[in-house]
């Protein structure tokens, strides 16, 4: 983490960005602080997709809508990964630099990277949000262009593609939180794939890296999903009741996993499953036999298509394993941490429209927010939200330096979710009658908030 806590970072205007295109980026320009904002970002900046997206209006493609009907459909069948490297240990990012210094300012790099994606999330996928959530899919559109500014290899390290020099913890908690300032739901649709690459840059083998990664850091990103929930009461991701069992020379996998985004069009998922009395992370192409994907209706996260992945003695190879036991772990707090990272996005939302909307709203010939109880609510949503900001932040700096953040993270994820649903209750309350009408976000921001909660994997930082 950096100790710069005197000088606010220079911000690199998204229209700038555009402006600049892709001249003058050399290898070390993309390394300093920032250029690494740049570098992810400078294929779209340069891209005319900013020009033709229609973002405005309700995507036009055929889509799945999740209705009480749904559907159910086999797993896609997509592109062959074709095997590659060595089982060996992969290639992994360093730790990020411990200054010896308690300053959870980001660094210049993270927080070019938070202001240039958080233009994006103001200008793109906030004006999609409405139409996103109706039609139960993200705009294609849409992410593509996340695509185009490096968010799925924002974890991946630079020698196999991707851009990080060290681990990127803090980088991806304030990714997260830009983009669901925007709309959680189309931020979860557009993280996902970013999930998948950062668990196999984390833990992957060179063979696993070296399979799956390129399709990743090329042109043609494949939807991909972590799937670790699963549809049963009290659900414990430490005891998942999906299966795996060794089946000759690879594995065997039976189950149901819930909350998978973008399942009926993803090509790639990690998928946590019991093996042997010890949870484990196991790599399946949605190509192979067994699997089903079936709609699973949410109350919130509507964008992100939720779906259900069913396992029907599904063999997979070898190489399907990941890591050990205490990735598995890793692999669960990591994502709890991208959900409390999400939720202080979307409740620093709720707070900067709650703001003006009270002090224009009059009742009985002045502004509501002239009565103390209304007052002291939003100022009450403001200390929450910092609380929940700084325990976060202080989790994902110890992840990033490589510390034990067992308890930081189970800190943050209790907070964030109780906090998190009472910001998004007293956002509804605070529009009275106005907030439980689709005219005015704040309904949908707390449906989402109610997920943090809940949900398990799909995100990762």
């Amino acid at each position: 983490m950096s100790s710069n806590s005197v000088n606010e970072p220079q911000k690199l205007p998204w229209s700038l960005l555009r402006a600049g295109g892709r001249h003058g980026l050399s290898d070390s320009e993309k390394r300093d602080p920032i250029g690494l904002a740049v570098a992810a970002l400078n294929k779209l900046a340069s891209s005319d997709l900013l020009d033709s997206l229609g973002l405005r209006k309700a995507s036009e493609r055929s889509v799945y809508r999740v209705t009480s009907a749904g559907f159910r459909t086999a797993g896609t069948v997509g592109r062959s990964f074709a095997r590659a490297g060595k089982a060996t240990q992969g290639n992994r990012v360093p730790a990020a630099t411990n200054t010896g210094l308690f300053d959870l300012t980001p660094g210049e790099d993270e927080q070019m990277l938070a202001d240039v994606v958080g233009e994006f999330a103001e200008e793109m996928v906030r004006p999609a949000a409405s139409a996103a959530n109706e039609e139960c899919a993200a705009p294609e559109e849409l992410l593509k262009a996340s695509l185009e500014i490096g968010l799925p290899i924002l974890g991946v390290p630079e020698d196999l593609g991707g851009i990080a020099t060290e681990r990127s913890a803090m980088a991806g908690t304030l990714v997260h939180e830009a983009l669901a300032k925007g709309d959680m739901g189309l931020a979860v649709a557009a993280l996902a794939p970013g999930a998948v690459a950062t668990a196999l840059s984390l833990w992957g083998t060179d063979e696993q890296q070296s399979t799956y990664l390129p399709a990743f850091t090329g042109d043609e990103v494949p939807a991909a999903a972590l799937a670790l929930s699963e549809p049963t009461a009290l659900f414990d991701p430490l005891s998942p009741a999906t299966k795996a069992e060794r089946s000759g020379e690879g594995y065997l996998l039976n189950g149901v996993k819930a909350g998978v985004v973008r399942g009926s069009e993803a090509e790639l998922f990690i998928v946590g499953a019991e093996l042997e009395g010890t949870p484990q992370l196991f790599v399946v192409e949605s190509a192979t036999p067994g699997i089903t994907i079936e709609s699973d209706p949410s109350m919130g996260l509507r964008a992100a298509s939720l779906s259900r992945l069913v396992l029907q003695d599904v063999a997979v190879e070898k190489i399907s394993l990941l890591g050990d036991a205490n990735d598995y772990l890793d692999c669960v707090r990591f994502s709890r941490l991208a959900w409390c990272a999400l939720a202080v996005g979307t409740g620093q939302a709720v707070l900067d429209y709650v703001t003006p909307y009270v002090k224009e709203r009059e009742a009985f010939g002045e502004p509501i927010a002239h009565r103390q109880s209304v007052a002291f609510m939003v100022a009450n949503i403001a200390i929450e939200l910092q609380g929940m900001r700084l325990v976060t932040y202080k989790a994902a700096s110890r992840v990033a330096q490589g510390k034990s953040a067992e308890r930081e993270i189970a800190l943050a994820r209790r907070l964030c979710a109780e906090r998190g649903m009472q910001i998004g209750l007293d956002g509804v309350q605070l529009l009275g009658g106005h907030g439980f009408v689709k005219e005015h976000p704040v309904e949908r921001w707390y449906r989402d908030l109610r997920a943090i909660g809940l949900m398990e994997g799909a995100v990762l930082v």
